[in-house]
């Protein structure tokens, strides 16, 4: 019997590991949200948003748009209220199954669904509105929070309403300081050992 237990075993070790979804800390003025992204239901949005943050892109933008009970964007604009330049916009994923729970990531667009760049929520609530339908695209979820999602709430809590074109906008802005992959995989990452 430990002759097999050793040898399946050891045909289970040299099996290639399957690919982990990859994770992402956003790090913010209220602590670290931590993210799992799904890159096998939503593989453009996952590379799109992968490509913002190995750049450094969401580094210093802000949560502008913050609905108690619903949800937290960001992804787009700097502590003046400034746009950043995006790149091109992606094809919407939103029939790929994943719902807009709470804690799930999903892309903001415009009325056109294919209009997608680099601004992103995070539901607060089940928002089941948002799903594709038959008749509607919805809007994509490509990820959800593993970890921090106290520090969701945090930014739902900030008081608002100081800012008269973005009323939703926390009165004392949170930013995401940094944008991190965890897995190492990003371009310019390097060992954290030794």
């Amino acid at each position: 019997m430990r002759i097999l237990c050793a040898l399946i075993l050891s045909v289970l070790a040299a099996l290639p590991a399957a690919a982990a979804n990859p994770k992402v800390a956003l790090q913010t003025d209220l602590g670290t949200i931590r993210v799992e992204l799904f890159t096998d239901k939503a593989p453009v949005t996952v590379e799109n948003f992968l490509g913002y943050v190995d750049s450094g892109f969401y580094d210093g933008v802000i949560f502008h748009r913050v609905i108690p009970g619903f949800m937290a964007q960001t992804g787009g604009l700097t502590f003046d209220f400034q746009k950043k330049e995006t790149g091109e916009s992606i094809a919407n994923e939103s029939d790929n199954g994943l719902r807009n729970k709470r804690g799930t990531l999903a892309m903001a667009r415009h009325s056109d669904p294919d209009s997608a760049t680099s601004q992103f929520f995070i539901n607060l609530a089940n928002n089941t509105h948002l799903d594709a339908g038959e008749d509607k695209p919805g809007y994509t979820v490509f990820g959800r929070v593993v970890d921090g999602m106290e520090v969701v709430e945090k930014i739902a809590a900030e008081p608002q309403g100081l800012y008269r074109a973005y009323p939703n906008a926390p009165n004392v802005p949170v930013r995401i300081l940094k944008a991190e992959r965890l897995d190492g995989a990003g371009p310019n990452q390097q060992s954290k050992e030794g």
